[in-house]
Formats: structure tokens, C-alpha cells, sequence
């Protein structure tokens, strides 16, 4: 086997168990959180840790255009996950708020995904093998953090 088909086996069996492994996540989520897509979540996520936001910064948060990011605030505003008000200090720009129906369902999403790990790890990480997780999770922040544009 080649070395080149060997790294395109690796890279392909690693976006296999990602995929994997967010199908399984998503199916611990409660039915009402179904049918959030990965950047209503991650919107919801950075609205929760980091308070209000713009449009703008969410696109440039999320790698993500405004109008795509347009199109998510609209779907969790119509599913009254958030709201936006006039900005206070800048009334050209509106600011995205989570509503505490948005933070009720994100907790419940975070608790159900928590739960389903720690018992995926109790019954398929043998205590001998969590230091190796420990390192793999290392590696896949790496991975997610990469940047590694073509110039």
C-alpha cells in the first residue's frame, strides 16, 4: 500500500467516525433541538458564553457569510430561540439576543450530549485507554483549529 493511499484512508476513516460520532450525538438530543442545523447551535453557543452579538460578528465567528448567517437568526427567531433589538450604540446594527427558551433548550441539548458521552466512554473507554482520549481530543482540537488555507 502506498503511503499516499494510506494517508487517504486515514482521512477518510477520520471524517467517517466525526460524521459517526455527530449522527450519535444529534440522536441524544431532545426532539425539539432535532431540527437545529450545526450553526443554529453553534450561534446559540457563542450567544450563551459571549452575551449579544451582531450579524456580522456571528458570520466572522462562525466562518460563515452574513447572509447565511441572516438565514439562521431568522429560523431560530422564528423559533423564538433569540430575538434582535436595535444596537444602543450603533442604531444602523441590530443585536441578537438569546431568549430563555434558546438557553433552556441549548442546556438541555449540552446535558443530553454530556450524558450520552460519559456513558459512550464508561462502556467503550477502558480506564487503562482514557490518557490515549485524552490525546486523540488533543489532536482533534489541533485538527478543528488548522488553518491551513490554500494561498
Amino acid at each position: 500500500m502506498t503511503a499516499n493511499r494510506s494517508q487517504e484512508e486515514l482521512v477518510v476513516r477520520l471524517a467517517l467516525a466525526v460524521k459517526r460520532l455527530r449522527t450519535r450525538l444529534r440522536e441524544s438530543w431532545p426532539s425539539a433541538a432535532q431540527s437545529l442545523s450545526t450553526t443554529q447551535l453553534a450561534i446559540l453557543k457563542r450567544l450563551r458564553d459571549d452575551g449579544p452579538a451582531t450579524a456580522a460578528m456571528l458570520a466572522v465567528a462562525e466562518h460563515v457569510s452574513q447572509q447565511a448567517i441572516a438565514q439562521q437568526i431568522a429560523a431560530l427567531r422564528e423559533s423564538r430561540l433569540v430575538t434582535t433589538r436595535r444596537d444602543p450604540d450603533d442604531r444602523r446594527k441590530s443585536l441578537v439576543r438569546m431568549t430563555k427558551r434558546g438557553l433552556r433548550l441549548f442546556d438541555s441539548v449540552a446535558e443530553s450530549r454530556n450524558a450520552w458521552l460519559m456513558r459512550a466512554i464508561a462502556s467503550e473507554v477502558p480506564a487503562k485507554e482514557r490518557a490515549s482520549l485524552v490525546k486523540t481530543i488533543e489532536l482533534l482540537e489541533r485538527l478543528a483549529s488548522a488553518d491551513t488555507a490554500e494561498d
